[in-house]
């Protein structure tokens, strides 16, 4: 008898809009996804794609105005977010849904020790007392890895490096031992040796305690170590989505191959140039006709600058959104190349 994965969260037709006075900006639009328990999802793209827009959606930390969630349902655990009172959505943020900002600095309360911040948390979403959770604060900070936690619990943000803060917001997320985590841009500013501990830490506790992530990057060998699928955005769509293995394989869309392309790679020879995606990024109030993309892919069709193409189904648990994604031979010349 196969298993069916538990989701501990679907997001369906998902629609954030920002209303500016250089018109709408459809931050994201229509963007379909679910997490299942204990599995790491991977949001990859490149800056202003609608990654963390739609992550903070979940949480409904969308500053109004401008911004607002126009449409679709964000079911976490069966529960719609979008319908739920501010009194349960406040139960639900920090207990059963976690949140990694990107800069630790702005995110941790400068006069406020980490014991107290952390222990605020727990006597609020626990219940217990000021006493167990101070207690509970000091194996947390242990628990992240920071050496000699009873002295460091009563120090102030600013006395840590940049990375034992991202490692305080770790613990801060792992006090309830939530459901599901958020992690946008956990490594931004960490050296790659910081960064690995960082992401080995997500990792083991992903496995340790069957918690799912959503991780939010721009770095792609982040993803191919540590996420089990990936959902590639650009202009605010999923443009595809599937196994890591299989979007680092066979990648179906032009700006997933060029994502992957424009990383070095040390089995490839030193002389090689490294690929370039031609172009900037649309304006997401002035978007062209049809695919986003079309204007900086050089395997767009007339149709391509006309219609915009769904995601569609090309294999198990891989979509694309390509008109031409169904022609491999093109991709297949790319590849020898």
């Amino acid at each position: 008898m196969v298993e069916i994965a538990e989701k501990v969260i679907e997001i369906e037709n998902l629609r954030t809009y920002f209303y500016t006075e250089e018109g709408e900006v459809r931050a994201v639009d229509g963007v379909s996804y679910y997490v299942n328990k204990g599995e790491s999802l991977g949001l990859v793209g490149e800056s202003a794609c609608g990654k963390s827009v739609s992550a903070m959606s979940i949480m409904r930390l969308i500053p109004y105005p401008p911004g607002i969630i126009v449409g679709g349902k964000i079911l976490f655990k069966g529960q719609d977010m979008l319908r739920v009172s501010d009194e349960e959505l406040r139960k639900i943020r920090g207990s059963q849904i976690a949140f990694v900002f990107q800069e630790p600095t702005t995110s941790l309360n400068p006069v406020l020790t980490v014991k107290l911040q952390l222990s605020e948390s727990l006597e609020l979403h626990r219940g217990i007392s000021r006493a167990e959770g101070t207690e509970e604060a000091i194996k947390l900070i242990k628990l992240v890895g920071i050496p000699d936690a009873e002295r460091r619990a009563e120090d102030y943000p600013y006395q840590f490096s940049g990375g034992m803060q991202q490692r305080i917001m770790m613990a801060m997320a792992l006090a309830c031992n939530p459901d599901l985590i958020i992690a946008d841009e956990p490594t931004t500013s960490l050296d790659v040796t910081v960064q690995a501990q960082l992401l080995e830490l997500i990792d083991n506790l992903r496995t340790q305690y069957g918690t799912a992530v959503i991780l939010i990057t721009h770095n792609l060998g982040v993803v191919a170590r540590y996420v089990d699928r990936v959902n590639v955005m650009y202009a605010g769509r999923l443009v595809e989505s599937g196994p890591t293995d299989v979007i680092y394989g066979q990648p179906r869309h032009p700006y997933t191959m060029g994502l992957i392309r424009s990383v070095p790679r040390l089995d490839l020879p030193r002389k090689r140039k490294l690929y370039v995606i031609d172009g900037l990024p649309p304006h997401l109030a002035h978007l062209p006709k049809g695919c986003a993309f079309s204007p900086r892919c050089k395997f767009a069709i007339d149709k391509c600058h006309t219609d915009r193409p769904d995601l569609m189904e090309l294999g198990e648990n891989h979509w694309s959104a390509c008109w031409r994604h169904a022609e491999d031979d093109i991709f297949k010349k790319e590849d020898e190349e």
